[in-house]
C-alpha cells in the first residue's frame, strides 16, 4: 500500500481538503429499464441513446450539485415478466434512486406497481396508454397520452386531406394498441366521423391482406391505425400493394423514423402527432438533433427526444434535493420535488399534470404539452399547420 507524505503543513492542508472534497462527491445511480432486444428494440435503443446523451451533458456541466449521474441500464426485452424482474433488480439489488422505463405500456402496467410499492419513482418516457399513472403517486411520465394527441392528429388529417369517413385497424391483444383504439374511437365519435369498418390483428401477424381487402371494399378516405411498428410498417406496405393509397392516421407507435427503413417508398401519407418533430427549429431541438446525430451517427426520433428531456427534467428535481444518502428518504424527496419542475427542451415546454386513479383520487403525474402533427413525405416527417 502506498502512503502519502507531506512536505509542508500548507501542502498537507490543501491535499487533505482535496481528499475531503473527493470523498464528498458521490455517484447517483439511475435505473434504466428498456427493450434493447426483441421487437420493441427499435424504440428501446433510441431511448437508451437519449439517456446516455443527456447524462453526458449533465455530468459535463457539473452533475447534480457536484455528484455524477451513473446510468444502470438493463434490457427488459419488451416483455412484462422481464420488466418486473429488471425493476426488482434495479430497485432492491442495485439500489438506484429511481427507474426510467420500461419501453412498452404493457410492461409499464406490470412493472410500475413494483416501484410504487417500494416508494421509488418510476418514470415512463414512451408509455402513452390510459391508466398507467393511476397506479400511484410515484409514477410519472413525460410521454403525452394518446387521449391528448389522437384527436389533434385526426383533426389535421381532416383539414389537410379532406378525410370524411375512415376505416379502423388495430391490434386487439396489446394494452397500448387497444388503448389507442379506444381513444381513436372516442375522438372519431366526438368529431362525428363515420367508420366504414373496424378490423383487428394480433401481435406477430405478418399477413394483413384479408383485413386490408375488406377495408378497401368500404372505400374509406383514410385508415385509422393503432399499431406498433413491427405490424404497422407491413400494414402500410401491403395496403399500397393492393392499391389502397389513402392516408394512414397513426398513433404513437408509428411515430418513428424507422418507418422509412421498414416501409421504404410505401411510407408516404402517414399522419402522426407528438410534442416532438425533427423539423422543429427551436434552439433546444436544433442543439439536441445535432448532438445526437454526431454521437450516434444517425438521426434521433421522438423516443430519443423524450428520454433525453426526461433525464434533464429529473436532474432539475435532483438539484433541489439535499440527499441524505439514505434511499427511502432520498427517493421520497425526489418524488416530492419532481412535480414542481418546468422545463423547455427538445420536445418543447413541459410541466406535469396530476393524474387520478379509478376512484378519482390524486395519483401519479402525466405530461402537459402541446402536440405537433406531422405527415410523412419523401422519407421525412413534415410538420402540418
Amino acid at each position: 500500500m502506498r502512503h502519502l507524505s507531506f512536505k509542508s503543513p500548507l501542502l498537507a492542508l490543501l491535499t487533505a481538503a482535496g481528499l475531503a472534497t473527493a470523498a464528498q462527491a458521490a455517484d447517483i445511480k439511475i435505473g434504466v429499464a428498456e427493450a434493447l432486444s426483441g421487437g420493441a428494440a427499435q424504440y428501446g435503443v433510441a431511448i437508451r441513446n437519449g439517456f446516455q446523451l443527456a447524462a453526458e451533458e449533465i455530468n459535463a456541466a457539473g452533475g447534480i450539485n457536484g455528484d455524477k449521474l451513473v446510468l444502470v441500464v438493463e434490457d427488459e426485452q419488451g416483455k412484462k415478466e422481464e420488466a418486473i424482474n429488471v425493476f426488482k433488480k434495479l430497485i432492491f439489488q442495485d439500489q438506484v434512486l429511481m427507474v426510467f422505463g420500461p419501453t412498452l405500456s404493457n410492461s409499464a402496467q406490470a412493472a410500475h406497481p413494483i416501484a410504487q410499492a417500494a416508494k421509488t419513482v418510476a418514470f415512463g418516457t414512451s408509455n402513452t396508454a390510459d391508466g398507467i399513472t393511476s397506479i400511484g403517486d410515484y409514477v410519472f411520465r413525460n410521454s403525452v397520452t394518446e387521449a391528448d394527441v389522437l384527436p389533434e392528429t385526426i383533426k389535421m388529417a381532416v383539414k389537410k386531406a379532406g378525410v370524411k369517413k375512415v376505416a379502423v385497424l388495430y391490434g386487439n391483444d396489446d394494452v397500448f394498441t387497444k388503448s389507442g383504439y379506444d381513444n381513436f374511437k372516442k375522438a372519431l365519435d366526438d368529431l362525428k366521423i363515420p367508420v366504414t369498418t373496424t378490423e383487428t390483428f394480433a401481435k406477430g401477424d405478418v399477413d394483413f391482406k384479408a383485413q386490408l381487402t375488406k377495408i378497401k371494399a368500404t372505400n374509406p378516405d383514410a385508415i385509422v391505425l393503432s399499431a406498433l411498428l413491427a405490424e404497422g410498417a407491413p400494414i402500410m406496405v401491403q395496403a399500397r400493394q393492393i392499391g389502397l393509397n389513402v392516408p394512414v392516421i397513426g398513433g404513437n407507435g408509428m411515430n418513428s423514423t424507422k418507418i422509412f427503413d421498414l416501409a421504404k417508398d410505401k411510407s408516404d401519407g402517414l399522419y402522426v402527432g407528438s410534442p416532438w418533430s425533427s423539423s422543429n427549429d427551436t434552439p433546444e431541438n436544433v442543439k439536441f438533433v445535432k448532438a445526437y446525430t454526431a454521437k450516434f451517427n444517425g438521426a434521433p426520433d421522438q423516443f430519443a427526444a423524450q428520454s433525453y428531456d426526461a433525464l434533464h427534467i429529473a436532474a432539475q428535481a435532483m438539484k433541489q434535493v439535499k440527499f441524505s444518502g439514505k434511499l427511502p428518504a432520498d427517493r421520497m424527496a425526489l418524488r416530492d420535488a419532481l412535480p414542481q419542475v418546468k422545463w423547455t427542451g427538445a420536445t418543447g415546454a413541459f410541466e406535469f399534470r396530476r393524474a387520478t386513479d379509478k376512484a378519482g383520487k390524486p395519483a401519479g403525474y402525466d405530461a402537459q404539452q402541446t402536440p405537433i402533427v406531422s405527415v410523412t413525405k419523401g422519407g421525412q416527417f413534415v410538420i402540418e399547420k
